[in-house]
C-alpha cells in the first residue's frame, strides 16, 4: 500500500524531483505489489483492463504511461476501496504522465537521447568514463557550444546548448545522484573551443568536485593501456529495485542500452579497473588545476 499522507507527500515530492520516469517506476512497483498480494496473475489483470499480460508488465516496470481508467479498474480488482488511497494512486499517475522538461526540446532530440535523459534524471548513481570529451554533466555552456557546433550550426544552437546545460540541474537538487566520472587525460589536453574555454572548463570541473555527490578522477597517459580501449560509456543505477542497472553507449546517430546481467558485470568490472588505474581524486584535481593554469 502507499504510505500515509504525510510520509507519502514527502516521498512523492522527492521522487517527483527526479522526473516522470521514476514516478512511473514507483507507481508500477506499487501496482505489482498490490497484484502479488491479491494473488492475481498478469494475464488476469491484463484481461480485466482489456489488455494483455505484456501491457501489465510494461505498466509495472514503468515503461509506459498510465490511463486513469486502467488504474481505477486495477485498484478495484486488487481490492483497494478506500477513496483517499485510490486518489493518491491516481494523483501519482497524473504526475507520472506529465512530460519531463526535455520534452519541450523534442524537435531537436532524437528519441534515443530523450530516453537517456529520462533515465539520467531518475538515476540514483551515475558512473561514467569519457575518453575524448568532458562528460556532458560537467560541461560549461561555452564548452557545450563548441561541441554542439561540430555537428550543428543553425538557428537552434542556443536551444541545443540549453538542453545539455539543463541536465546539470540534477547535481544541485535536494536529492542529487552520486556522480563518479573518470576522464581520460586526452580530453583535458584537447582544447575544445580554444585555450580560454578549455581553461575555464577545467576550473568548472574543480568547482563541481567540491559538491559532496561528485567525484572526479583523471586517467593519465602514464596509465598506459586500459580495459575501456577508448570506448566511452555510462552506468546508471536506480534506487528502485524494479529497474535494473543500465549501461549506456552513445554513437553518432544511435545509442545502445545494455541491461543483460553479463553485460553489466563486464562494464562494472571495466569501470572498477579504470577507477583503480586513474589518479585518486585529490591528485586528479591537481592535474585539472595544472591544465587550468596552462598558458
Amino acid at each position: 500500500m502507499i504510505a500515509e499522507p504525510d510520509d507519502d507527500g514527502r516521498v512523492q515530492s522527492v521522487v517527483a524531483e527526479r522526473g516522470p520516469t521514476v514516478l512511473r517506476i514507483a507507481l508500477g512497483g506499487q501496482l505489482r505489489k498490490l497484484r502479488d498480494q491479491a494473488k492475481i496473475t498478469r494475464e488476469a489483470a491484463g484481461d480485466h483492463i482489456r489488455g494483455s499480460h505484456a501491457k501489465i508488465s510494461r505498466l509495472e516496470l514503468g515503461r509506459t504511461g498510465f490511463k486513469e481508467r486502467d488504474i481505477r479498474d486495477l485498484l478495484t480488482l486488487y481490492g483497494v476501496g478506500d477513496p483517499e488511497e485510490r486518489e493518491r494512486f491516481l494523483d501519482l499517475a497524473r504526475q507520472a504522465n506529465e512530460p519531463g522538461w526535455w520534452h519541450r526540446y523534442n524537435d531537436l532530440l532524437p528519441s534515443w537521447f530523450s530516453t537517456y535523459l529520462g533515465l539520467e534524471q531518475a538515476a540514483h548513481k551515475i558512473r561514467t568514463y569519457e575518453a575524448n570529451l568532458i562528460p556532458g554533466l560537467l560541461q560549461t555552456p561555452e564548452y557545450t557550444r563548441a561541441v554542439v557546433s561540430l555537428g550543428y550550426e543553425d538557428a537552434d544552437m542556443d536551444r541545443r546548448v540549453q538542453v545539455r546545460q539543463r541536465r546539470q540541474d540534477i547535481l544541485h537538487r535536494s536529492d542529487p545522484p552520486v556522480v563518479w566520472a573518470v576522464i581520460d587525460e586526452a580530453a583535458l589536453h584537447r582544447p575544445v573551443g580554444g585555450a580560454e574555454v578549455q581553461r575555464a572548463q577545467m576550473q568548472h570541473i574543480i568547482d563541481l568536485a567540491a559538491l559532496p555527490n561528485v567525484t572526479i578522477q583523471v586517467l593519465p597517459y602514464s596509465a598506459g593501456e586500459h580495459a575501456a580501449a577508448g570506448s566511452s560509456f555510462s552506468i546508471l543505477r536506480f534506487a528502485e529495485p524494479e529497474l535494473p542497472d543500465i549501461v549506456y553507449l552513445e554513437h553518432l546517430t544511435s545509442a545502445l542500452y545494455l541491461e543483460r546481467r553479463q553485460d553489466l558485470a563486464m562494464y562494472l568490472s571495466v569501470m572498477d579497473r579504470l577507477s583503480v588505474q586513474a589518479e585518486r581524486p585529490k591528485r586528479s584535481l591537481e592535474i585539472l588545476a595544472e591544465y587550468a593554469a596552462a598558458p
